[in-house]
């Protein structure tokens, strides 16, 4: 299910604008071009809502295919080209826990790139409340948790194993817990590690390297660019204990770390000491 007609008609207002795109100030003109993103958004959640409840009938993540499809026009409309190693290693069918590096809103774009099917996402429960884009994060079967409350969220995560193992789902967590494009890793909370022990399921890291050649608000800077993305081997957690989970927690940040270095063009050295796991 391609709505390719979604991609013509934005390509075709993109190019109406382009000359007053132009002429605009670079604050102005990346403003505008994230502006249009939001509404990029809003307008293909819109769109596949009806598409969701009409196919599946409700919340299912067997929903999250068509957001997918949906999503991956974007990258044409923005200039944005993916190269992708390692996909093989989610050929597995069982159950796992994915990390990942978490820089931006333009996430969503490569998380979509590479979704494998029966995979379900960990969002802050805000997102919830965002209009169209709730409500589809919601149909694609998104677990929400409330970050202000450590009672709730810790609540939410210890019942994720479970139903990983009941539905024979994947679970998509950013471990850094929020976005950051400083050119490095931050912290990796451990609530995604303690997940993959309890329920005795691999880890599946993945890697996008910087957005900071082609997006950078601080500089407002949004181009056309390239995102090189790795899938790692799976980290196997059988027989682990909640004691080795720090262990785990940090030999995933260090691979991870390394390999955006490497995918990005930079090196450890320029960015500072090794940082750890949070307590």
């Amino acid at each position: 299910m391609e709505p390719s007609w979604l991609l013509w008609g934005a390509a075709l207002l993109l190019l109406l604008l382009l000359p007053a795109l132009l002429a605009l100030s670079p604050a102005a003109h990346f403003q505008l071009k994230i502006g249009f993103y939001c509404l990029l958004c809003m307008a293909a959640s819109a769109l596949a809502a009806p598409l969701c409840l009409l196919r599946h009938g409700g919340r299912t993540v067997r929903n999250m295919r068509i957001i997918k499809n949906i999503v991956k026009t974007f990258k044409y409309i923005y200039g944005l080209r993916f190269e992708v190693k390692g996909l093989e290693n989610f050929q597995n069918e069982r159950p796992c826990v994915i990390v990942s590096n978490h820089q931006s809103i333009l996430d969503m774009m490569g998380l979509m790139e590479i979704l494998p099917d029966n995979c379900v996402q960990i969002g802050k429960k805000e997102l919830l409340y965002t209009g169209p884009v709730g409500l589809i994060m919601y149909l694609g079967g998104v677990i929400f948790i409330n970050r202000k409350s450590t009672s709730s969220a810790k609540t939410v995560m210890s019942g994720v194993a479970q139903t990983m193992l009941d539905e024979n789902v994947k679970v998509w967590i950013y471990p850094e817990g929020t976005r950051n494009g400083n050119g490095d890793l931050l912290p990796f909370k451990k609530g995604a590690f303690h997940i993959a022990v309890q329920a005795q399921v691999p880890i599946i890291p993945v890697v996008y390297s910087s957005f900071s050649s082609f997006y950078n608000p601080a500089k407002k800077l949004f181009i056309s660019g390239k995102i090189r993305v790795e899938v790692l081997q799976p980290i196997e957690t059988k027989g682990l204990k909640a004691e080795d989970v720090t262990d785990l927690t940090e030999r995933c940040y260090c691979t991870m770390r390394e390999t955006f270095f490497r995918l990005s063009g930079m090196t450890s050295e320029a960015n500072g000491s090794m940082q750890g796991p949070q307590q």
